[in-house]
């Protein structure tokens, strides 16, 4: 198959099928990679796609060469929910993507009992026009997210084409692909040996449908996280760096848990471990407590964009409220 795509004007676009017959979906998306397949299948189905003149509704149609294909596509619709002003830290942003340093406490997108005040609200408000509309709606296109208490480094889509792109890097999780991430946590103990692979699958929890678990590896979604002890915190805790090779719900922190070493401040799934506190120094115990959450950072993020094929390479450095608490235990050893 082969296509020649051309842009008319602002909302109408054409394109004449060189090949066929293929499904009308797949020569549409051939023509305009910019837009999701699943865009173009809706745009089908309502209405906003001729050939030859004519309008067609079925996206599986299979269409011959030399059919010509028009597609209008309506303004991206207003954002829901609205946008918000809130005090982000960008670390970039163009036309395509925007990559911000996301502090604790921010939920990213907005749920039951977060309606407001979410990233999603706040990247509405800050990116505005440059928003061209992800599934025809003028919204940020989230493709990973962090725990609400989880800092770091995170990028979000402003247009379709970005978001299938960062998507597919996303899915791949840095096997084959360009993506790289890594954490910096704080864990009770030191893991043996230093540096290894957890390989677990998990499952959302039977017992307390809130929390994650370990399952037998015949059930659940496949997770696997590698580790690297990279210092001693005291006699206590440990600093470790972790990558995803997945990306599952509240994976590092099951992970070291089922593992034994869950995570600092932890109270999800670390809660057994409250009585090490009292192990500690009192300035230590103090900036634990100031910690107020998982001691989970986001620390490297880098990807190809989507648009250029440029390598993106992104580092954050631990909040300031992990490196007291750094300090005060390594101080207490």
């Amino acid at each position: 198959m082969a296509l020649q795509g051309m842009v008319l004007e602002m909302d109408e676009r054409q394109a004449v099928v060189e090949a066929g017959p293929v499904r009308l979906d797949k020569a549409l998306v051939a023509a305009f990679p910019d837009v999701s397949r699943s865009r173009l299948q809706d745009l089908v189905r309502e209405g906003h796609v001729r050939r030859d003149g004519h309008t067609v509704r079925d996206p599986s149609q299979k269409v011959g060469a030399g059919a010509v294909l028009a597609v209008t596509i309506p303004e991206a619709a207003p954002a829901e929910p609205m946008g918000e002003t809130l005090a982000l830290v960008v670390a970039y942003e163009d036309d395509d993507l925007i990559v911000i340093d996301k502090p604790a406490g921010l939920v990213v997108h907005p749920a039951p009992g977060h309606e407001a005040g979410t990233l999603v609200n706040g990247l509405i408000a800050h990116c505005g026009e440059s928003l061209s509309g992800i599934g025809g709606v003028r919204r940020p296109g989230i493709v990973h997210r962090l725990d609400k208490d989880t800092s770091g480094l995170m990028v979000v889509a402003k247009n379709d084409r970005a978001h299938k792109g960062l998507t597919r890097q996303f899915a791949d999780h840095g096997r084959v692909g360009p993506l790289e991430r890594a954490y910096l946590a704080f864990a009770w103990g030191v893991p043996e040996p230093r540096t290894g692979t957890i390989d677990a699958n998990l499952a959302r929890s039977q017992r307390n449908r809130e929390k994650i678990a370990v399952v037998r590896a015949e059930e659940g979604r496949h997770a696997v996280t590698h580790y690297r002890v990279e210092a001693p915190l005291g006699s206590e805790a440990s600093l470790l760096r972790c990558r995803l090779e997945t990306g599952r719900t509240h994976q590092i922190r099951v992970h070291l848990s089922h593992r034994g070493h869950p995570l600092l401040g932890d109270a999800v799934y670390g809660g057994a471990f409250k009585t090490k506190a009292a192990r500690l120094s009192e300035t230590a115990r103090a900036a634990l407590d100031a910690l107020g959450r998982q001691a989970l950072h986001a620390t490297l993020l880098g990807f190809a964009h989507p648009r250029t094929g440029e390598h993106l390479r992104f580092e954050s450095p631990l909040p300031p409220e992990m490196t007291a608490l750094a300090a005060a235990l390594a101080a207490g050893a």
